[in-house]
């Protein structure tokens, strides 16, 4: 017979879920570690209170904006809205940082994200747009597209992996591709993730000397550094003739990478009449307890290493 625990006295039990809280905020934690070098025993840099006041604050807009998004999250489910976000810039903009704060306190079920890999030999046979349509939402889901249909007015273009025919069926197409969608009661929001050619420099000079960043540098991502100017002319081009009342572009000024997250994530709850849904409480029911239930020891062999 497996003996009832004793009961844990309140404070004890207070102070485990404080800790099982700073645990989950942690998280928070880690993905600074992108952003910044630690030295190899894990020290935090930052020298001045100035930088330690700044980094506070940001934690703390951070965290109330991500409260914001459950908000969101919880209103779009339940009053069935559908919601998809592009995400476009230069490579190294920090559409991947803000898409990681965003999507990470919601539920993947609500809210996924879409970064597809280049075209296969069968995709590029089809309508230009049919392989992002699959990925569309459902009434009650959010969308977010870490790059889009826009590669075509983007790297396509610029790498010669269409041809200007094509480009200018991409322009004639798109407009009443994302009219069609709105009518269809999807609410469409893109974002352009803008940095400098410093900033751009000094971020891939970045990945190329921290071996937990080299991942994400690509021969594509080098050869668009190469071709910054061309870039910039179909990027210029891309937002004067895709920038649609049903569905304009906002610029994010991301050279300060920590502002465009919080700049961004703001105006993208301002874009929603969205109030917070009110819940029943939640109560945790008892556990129940068998006389006849015993829990068998798990073999020495199945169980990992504790090496930390």
């Amino acid at each position: 017979m497996n003996p009832i625990p004793p009961a844990e006295d309140h404070g004890t039990l207070v102070d485990r879920i404080r800790q099982d809280l700073l645990d989950g905020y942690d998280e928070e934690l880690e993905l600074e570690i992108e952003d910044r070098h630690y030295t190899a025993d894990g020290h935090d840099p930052v020298r001045s209170d100035d930088e330690r006041s700044a980094r506070m604050s940001y934690f703390k807009s951070l965290f109330h904006l991500q409260g914001e998004l459950v908000k969101l999250q919880d209103w779009v489910q339940a009053s069935g809205q559908k919601v998809v976000i592009l995400f476009e810039g230069r490579d190294a903009a920090g559409k991947g940082g803000v898409i990681k704060r965003i999507t990470q306190r919601l539920n993947p079920r609500v809210c996924r994200t879409v970064a597809l890999p280049a075209p296969n030999d069968r995709e590029k046979t089809q309508w230009y747009f049919q392989r992002y349509v699959s990925h569309l939402p459902a009434a009650g889901e959010m969308v977010l597209f870490d790059r889009s249909w826009y590669n075509r007015a983007g790297v396509e273009r610029v790498m010669g992996f269409c041809s200007e025919d094509e480009v200018e069926e991409f322009f004639r197409s798109v407009p009443e591709f994302e009219r069609m969608l709105v009518r269809s009661g999807i609410k469409l929001i893109k974002y352009w993730f803008s940095i400098t050619d410093d900033e751009q420099h000094l971020r891939f000079l970045s990945r190329i000397h921290d071996p937990l960043k080299q991942w994400k540098l690509s021969p594509m991502d080098l050869e668009s550094r190469r071709r910054w100017e061309d870039y910039t002319k179909v990027k210029e081009d891309m937002l004067e003739r895709t920038h649609i009342p049903e569905a304009p572009w906002w610029v994010v000024q991301a050279v300060d990478k920590k502002r465009a997250r919080l700049n961004c994530i703001h105006h993208l709850l301002e874009q929603f009449d969205y109030h917070e849904i009110v819940k029943p409480p939640v109560v945790l029911p008892a556990r129940e307890r068998h006389e006849d239930y015993h829990r068998e020891p798990v073999p020495a062999e199945m169980i990992v290493p504790e090496v930390y």
